[in-house]
C-alpha cells in the first residue's frame, strides 16, 4: 500500500479523524454510537452493534427515523459483501384509482394513503439471523432504556423537533394526527435542546419486538393495532401486508472508480444513480483541489445519471432497461459526449429532502456494516400508532400516479427509494463503510465523498468536512456557504445558476470507517452537519 493512498495517507490532515484497532462505530448521534460500542466490547460483531445502533436511533432521533420505517445494509462478513433489503411495500389494497377516488391527483405527505409497511424490525430480526453472536433482545437494551428512562435532545434534533413541531401545528389538525402530538410534543411544544425526553410506548413497543424478535410487530399484537388504527381511518394498511412481509437479500451492484470498486444496493433504492455518476466521472481526470471544470464536469455527470435514474429506477423487475446495461462503459461514454462547456438541463424530478440516519460499523475481525434507515421524511406520516409510540413512515410519497410510469403506485409494490448504503472496496479487501443520508442528496454525496476520497486523496474526516454542492433541477446549483467563492463564480460563466445555502442540513450528513488492509487499523469520520459521533475501542 502505497502512502498516497487517499484512505491511509499518514501526513493527511486528521482533524477529528478517529483511529482505533478494536471496534468503531460511527452514526450521527453520540448516545446511539456508544450503545453499538458497548455491544462489541460485550463479544458482539459489527452486525450485532449496527442493531444495537439503530434501534437505538429510532429513540434518540426520531426527526430522521422510527420503528415505522424501512432500512438498507451492505455486510462485509469473512471476506464477502452482502446486501439486505429491508424496505417494506404498499398495503395490497392501494391503487392509483383508490387513491384518485378520495379526492387527490398527487399523493399527500402525511395520513394514511402514503403509509407502506414497516421494514426496519424485520430488517434487524434479519440481520441478527444471519451474522449475529449475541442475543437479539440484548441488542435493543440500550434502546429500550433510553425510551424508559430519557435521554437529553442534541443541538441539530433539537432544531430539526421545532422545525417539524411548527409546520405539524399549522397543517396536521385532524384528530387522527393528535397521537403525534401526545408523543412528541407533550408539553404542547417541541422539547428542548438539553431538555430530557421519554416515551413509555416507544420502549414497550421495542421490549415487545426484542421478546420476540419482531413477530409481535408483523403477527402480534403491534401488528392488530396498526390494523386497527388504519381501518379506524380509512387507511389501506393491514395486518395481512405485515403478516406476508419479508426482507429480501440481493446482490449489491458495483462500478470501478479509479482502482475502487464502489458498491452499492440495487434498486428500488437510487444507488444506481451514484453508480452512473462516478462511471461517467471515471471518464475524466480530476485536479486534488478540484477545478471550476472539475465540478461543473460532476455536475454535468450527476445531472445525467438522475434523468435515467429518475425514469428507470424502481424494483428491478419494472426497470426498463437492465442494471448491467445502464452501468456499462459503453453507456457511460455515450452519455459522457452530451457533457458540454456550458450547463445542460434535465428532466429529472426536484429533489427533495427527507428524515434519514446512517450508521457504520467495524469490528477487530474485519467485518463492517454499512446500513441506514429512514421515516422518509421527517417523523414520516405524521401518524402515530396509539399507545405503540411507533411513527409510520411516508414512503409511498415517492410513487408515481402515472399507471405508465416504472414506479407507478400498485398494491404490493416496493417504491423508489432514496435511501442508500455505501461500501468500498479495492481488490479482494474491504476499504470500509460510507454513506451520506438526505433524501435525493443522497446520490450526489456519494459521488462527492467518495471523489474527496479517491481524487482529493482524503481521509474519512476530510472528505466529509468538504464543501459540498447540490443539484437541485435545470441548471440551478446550490452551495454551502464554505464552498470557494471564486468556483461558485466560475460555475456561474459556465451557464450554472449558483445560489449559496446557509441551511447545511440540505446537503446530507454522513459517516465513513475505513480499514487499512496491512494493519487492520480503522480510521473514521463523522460529518459535521450533526451531531455525529465516532465511539472507538
Amino acid at each position: 500500500m502505497h502512502t498516497y493512498d487517499p484512505l491511509y495517507n499518514p501526513h493527511s490532515s486528521t482533524r477529528m479523524t478517529k483511529h482505533a484497532t478494536q471496534g468503531m462505530v460511527a452514526t450521527s448521534q453520540p448516545l446511539a454510537a456508544q450503545a453499538g460500542l458497548d455491544i462489541l466490547k460485550k463479544g458482539g460483531n459489527a452486525v450485532d452493534a449496527a442493531i444495537a445502533t439503530a434501534a437505538c436511533l429510532t429513540v434518540v432521533e426520531p426527526t430522521s427515523n422510527g420503528i415505522g420505517g424501512d432500512a438498507f445494509a451492505l455486510v462485509w462478513m469473512r471476506g464477502n459483501l452482502y446486501g439486505l433489503n429491508a424496505s417494506g411495500p404498499s398495503p395490497q389494497s392501494i391503487s392509483i384509482p383508490a387513491v384518485k377516488e378520495r379526492g387527490y391527483k398527487a399523493i399527500p405527505a402525511q395520513g394514511f394513503i402514503p403509509v407502506t409497511v414497516p421494514g426496519a424490525p424485520a430488517g434487524w430480526a434479519e440481520l441478527s439471523d444471519k451474522f449475529g453472536k449475541l442475543d437479539f433482545h440484548e441488542l435493543l437494551t440500550p434502546a429500550i432504556s433510553y425510551a424508559e428512562k430519557g435521554f437529553a435532545i442534541t443541538p441539530i434534533v433539537g432544531k430539526q423537533w421545532k422545525r417539524i413541531y411548527q409546520q405539524y401545528k399549522e397543517t396536521l389538525t385532524e384528530e387522527l394526527f393528535q397521537h403525534w402530538f401526545d408523543t412528541f410534543a407533550p408539553k404542547g411544544r417541541a422539547p428542548e435542546v438539553g431538555e430530557v425526553w421519554s416515551s413509555e410506548e416507544h420502549a414497550s413497543t421495542l421490549k415487545a419486538i426484542a421478546e420476540t424478535k419482531g413477530m409481535a410487530f408483523y403477527k402480534g399484537e403491534i401488528a392488530d393495532q396498526m390494523d386497527a388504527f388504519s381501518r379506524k381511518h380509512g387507511g389501506f394498511l393491514r395486518k395481512e401486508d405485515l403478516v406476508e412481509y419479508k426482507p429480501e437479500w440481493v446482490e449489491p451492484i458495483s462500478i470501478n472508480y479509479r482502482g475502487y470498486d464502489v458498491w452499492e444496493l440495487p434498486p428500488n433504492g437510487q444507488g444506481l444513480v451514484a453508480l452512473m455518476g462516478l462511471n461517467m466521472a471515471e471518464n475524466f481526470r480530476f485536479e486534488s483541489t478540484f477545478s471550476v471544470e472539475d465540478y461543473h464536469k460532476q455536475i454535468e455527470a450527476l445531472k445525467l445519471a438522475y434523468s435515467d435514474g429518475h425514469i428507470q429506477n424502481s424494483e428491478k423487475g419494472n426497470m426498463k432497461h437492465s442494471i448491467d446495461s445502464l452501468l456499462s462503459q459503453i453507456y457511460a461514454e455515450k452519455r459522457v459526449d452530451l457533457i458540454g462547456e456550458e450547463a445542460g438541463t434535465s428532466k429529472s424530478g426536484e429533489p427533495s429532502q427527507s428524515g434519514t440516519v446512517y450508521l457504520a460499523t467495524a469490528d477487530q475481525e474485519g467485518n463492517m456494516v454499512s446500513f441506514i434507515q429512514s421515516n422518509y421524511e421527517g417523523f414520516g406520516s405524521g401518524l402515530v400508532v396509539p399507545g405503540t409510540g411507533i411513527s409510520l413512515q411516508n414512503q409511498g410519497c415517492s410513487f408515481s400516479m402515472n399507471s405508465k410510469h416504472a414506479n407507478a403506485l400498485v398494491g404490493g409494490r416496493r417504491s423508489f427509494h432514496a435511501i442508500v448504503p455505501g461500501f468500498l472496496t479495492k481488490g479482494d479487501e474491504a476499504i470500509g463503510p460510507f454513506g451520506v443520508m438526505g433524501c435525493m442528496m443522497q446520490p450526489q454525496g456519494h459521488m462527492q465523498v467518495v471523489s474527496q476520497l479517491i481524487d482529493a486523496k482524503a481521509n474519512p474526516q476530510m472528505a466529509l468536512d468538504a464543501p459540498r454542492w447540490k443539484w437541485l433541477k435545470d441548471r440551478k446549483v446550490s452551495v454551502e456557504s464554505s464552498f470557494p467563492n471564486h468556483v461558485a463564480q466560475g460555475l456561474e460563466r459556465k451557464g450554472h445558476q449558483v445560489s449559496v445555502t446557509l441551511e447545511t442540513n440540505e446537503f446530507g450528513r454522513g459517516q465513513i470507517i475505513s480499514r487499512n488492509p496491512e494493519t487492520g487499523v480503522l480510521a473514521g469520520g463523522t460529518d459535521s452537519r450533526s451531531d455525529g459521533s465516532i465511539a472507538v475501542w
